[in-house]
């Protein structure tokens, strides 16, 4: 996993020569794309509105608009993303149908196509030319102006998608994209508000405006997250983690961990970090809905961490030349490779502390002495941390 990792890193970082066509074309608007924006966002502003001062909706439909937006938020999210684009988990045929449905509600194009463009993406982050949505064309261009641009000339490269035409369930959306859109952005949500009373609130509340809301707050992953927010893990590419954005994208904001983690089913690792896909994914695997739970060592994490640490203060104490530079400098690279040592050594001895709690009871006396091994290490593991904290707070 981590040469997985920093191969992808340096796949990154390379340049790469600038497109040929770059300048020669010019995509036209694509009509099709540009109406369905502008025609859901108008409705959304007036008639979803003016409807509810009229005749208003019910708390039972209010209560529908919230499952409706969960429901095609995390098919995006927990399907389209962690599950399909990124292979996190494993998941159930019936968990995968709601997630190919909920997509499909979320008009967002199928399955293939968004897990082809998001892998390019990935690989080729903040190109200009390579990355679909380059955040280096600006907020813009990132957020929604990638999708409103008609590139016939190119033919869609589909050749690192090949594991998902495997799959049945992907194969069959993709087939039936249009279909499953228009019946479940018109017909269900019609459906379910004339069984609230309300046909017309369901369309418009259902469909509509749950619909733009839920575009844009996909489209902020992809534009706000690389603009605005913090980056503890990588400063590699543009990704930030921002937790008021993740409140909006159901977790998706910790956007900096998931660009220098994109294997793990998580983007908010803490306790207190809003990420309700993370929850959903781990709440399935309770219920054998979901296997194969990917997660990056723990020690990787911290290493990440601490070296972002290490630079941040090198550059605060390189730009405001502070006294006995060169011995603050030396300090940080002592208190640095000392923490790594110790994480490396604890990460050592606990694998070989889990590896021997699987063998038979005959070695229960080297698990009883690593165990104890194990705890020194994590004493001397967290007075490290405890130096390391109190060092770079000076500088944070």
């Amino acid at each position: 996993g981590r040469e997985k990792k920093e191969m992808t890193n340096q796949e990154n970082k390379r340049p790469l020569p600038p497109s040929n066509n770059a300048e020669e074309a010019k995509p036209a608007l694509r009509l099709d794309v540009f109406t369905i924006f502008l025609g859901t966002t108008l409705v959304a502003l007036t008639l979803v509105p003016w409807y509810g001062f009229t005749s208003g909706y019910s708390t039972g439909m209010w209560v529908a608009f919230a499952v409706f937006m969960f429901w095609n938020g995390l098919s995006i999210t927990a399907g389209y993303h962690r599950l399909w684009s990124h292979k996190t988990y494993k998941a159930h045929p019936a968990i995968r149908v709601i997630f190919a449905i909920g997509g499909a509600l979320a008009v967002q194009n199928s399955i293939r196509i968004w897990c082809a463009d998001h892998r390019h993406h990935h690989r080729f982050t903040d190109h200009v030319d390579k990355d679909p949505y380059s955040a280096q064309r600006g907020f813009w261009y990132s957020h929604m102006g990638w999708m409103l641009r008609d590139y016939e000339a190119t033919e869609k490269d589909f050749s690192n998608i090949k594991d998902l035409d495997q799959d049945p369930i992907v194969v069959w959306q993709d087939k039936h994209y249009v279909t499953l859109a228009l019946l479940s952005n018109f017909l269900l949500t019609t459906l379910i508000g004339a069984m609230l009373g309300d046909a017309i609130g369901g369309l418009l509340l259902l469909g509509f405006l749950r619909l733009v809301l839920s575009h844009h707050t996909t489209f902020f992953i992809n534009s706000l997250a690389h603009f605005w927010g913090r980056q503890p893990y990588s400063d590699g590419n543009s990704s930030k983690d921002n937790p008021v954005i993740a409140l909006f994208t159901y977790g998706e904001g910790y956007h900096n961990f998931h660009h220098t983690f994109q294997w793990d089913y998580r983007n908010g690792i803490f306790w207190y970090q809003y990420d309700p896909t993370k929850w959903l994914i781990k709440a399935l695997s309770w219920c054998s809905l979901a296997t194969d739970l990917k997660r990056i060592a723990p020690e990787i994490i911290e290493q990440n961490m601490a070296r972002m640490q290490l630079q941040v203060a090198r550059k605060k104490i390189n730009t405001f030349k502070m006294k006995n530079t060169q011995l603050w400098l030396e300090i940080l690279e002592t208190e640095y490779d000392q923490l790594v040592e110790a994480l490396n050594e604890w990460s050592s001895c606990r694998q070989h502390w889990m590896e021997l709690k699987k063998d038979s009871i005959l070695k229960k006396w080297e698990e009883t002495e690593t165990r104890q091994k194990l705890k020194e290490l994590e004493s001397a593991l967290d007075f490290q941390r405890q130096q390391w904290k109190m060092l770079t707070q000076q500088f944070a």
